[in-house]
């Protein structure tokens, strides 16, 4: 079966097995059905791996909703969100916090960092939160790139965790331009005006168009990057690199700024680049959800 849609799959039955939607007991059937839904052409004459069910039967143990008032949800790429409402003085003051901010609202994951922080960015947009911390982690569960940490400091929790659930909505379509196969990943974003999470991350100016541009190997980032550039007049905001500006990952990450359009269109042209050049190194790169840029 095709290796993306087999993600997609997975990724659609851990979302549905932690809101309730699936039980433990009908996963086999559950999966069956989200795969002819994702791809029907692909999975009509074919029935899903064996190994593949046992897999998510075992994960989905482990997926149930924990029961716990701070648990908020879970969302693509192994994205937890969570939230606490009273944080303990001690880890308040060794976490660097504002004492103004009582509760926090936090976000984790094994598999991207981009998409997550686009979707903190619109989070602090529509809530009366502000980003305390934005941190990288070498991981992407083995593959090229990172994980992330988010958290969103508030003086009221309703605040804390409507801005994790703002993020976790928001992460299928900030996955949209994700692409991957096995030889690594592309990410692209795209924001009309840049909010706080973005400068928190990036130091993009606030209010402007903002673009990113990620390939994996680094290789292929640097030849993305360098499209994007000599394709509109943008201005680069941080170029990192494997030594440089990232946690040792095999990427080169590119974040502009300028006019909306031409963001937009150096954005597009480093995706093109990008998938014709990791397309040499395997399979099709295909977008994890449905593109948005």
């Amino acid at each position: 079966m095709n290796t993306q849609l087999i993600e997609k799959v997975y990724e659609e039955v851990r979302r549905k097995i932690a809101s309730g939607e699936i039980k433990p007991n009908n996963i086999e059937v559950a999966v069956k059905e989200i795969a002819n839904c994702e791809n029907e052409s692909k999975v009509k004459n074919e029935v899903i791996e064996i190994e593949e069910v046992k897999k998510v039967k075992k994960e989905g143990k482990f997926m149930q909703a924990p029961g716990l008032t701070e648990f908020v949800g879970t969302g693509i790429g192994d994205t937890i969100g969570l939230v606490i409402a009273n944080i303990d003085s001690a880890l308040h003051e060794a976490m660097g916090i504002d004492k103004k901010f009582h509760s926090i609202g936090i976000i984790g994951a094994r598999t991207g960092a981009g998409p997550q922080i686009m979707a903190a960015d619109e989070a602090v947009k529509a809530t009366n939160t502000e980003i305390v911390s934005i941190e990288l982690p070498r991981d992407t569960k083995g593959g090229a790139g990172h994980g992330c940490l988010i958290i969103f400091g508030a003086e009221d929790v309703s605040d804390a965790r409507r801005a994790v659930e703002v993020t976790l909505k928001e992460l299928p379509r900030t996955f949209g331009d994700v692409y991957g196969n096995d030889a690594g990943h592309l990410e692209m974003q795209y924001s009309a005006r840049a909010s706080l999470a973005i400068e928190k991350a990036f130091g993009a100016p606030v209010g402007k168009a903002f673009g990113l541009v990620i390939g994996a190997p680094a290789a292929i980032g640097v030849m993305m990057a360098d499209t994007a550039v000599k394709t509109a007049n943008v201005e680069i905001v941080a170029y990192s690199s494997p030594s440089k500006g990232t946690s040792h990952s095999n990427e080169v990450i590119l974040a502009i700024t300028g006019d909306s359009g031409a963001v937009r269109q150096a954005v597009i042209a480093g995706r093109e680049v990008g998938k014709k050049l990791l397309n040499a190194l395997g399979d099709e790169p295909t977008s994890t959800t449905e593109p948005y840029i």
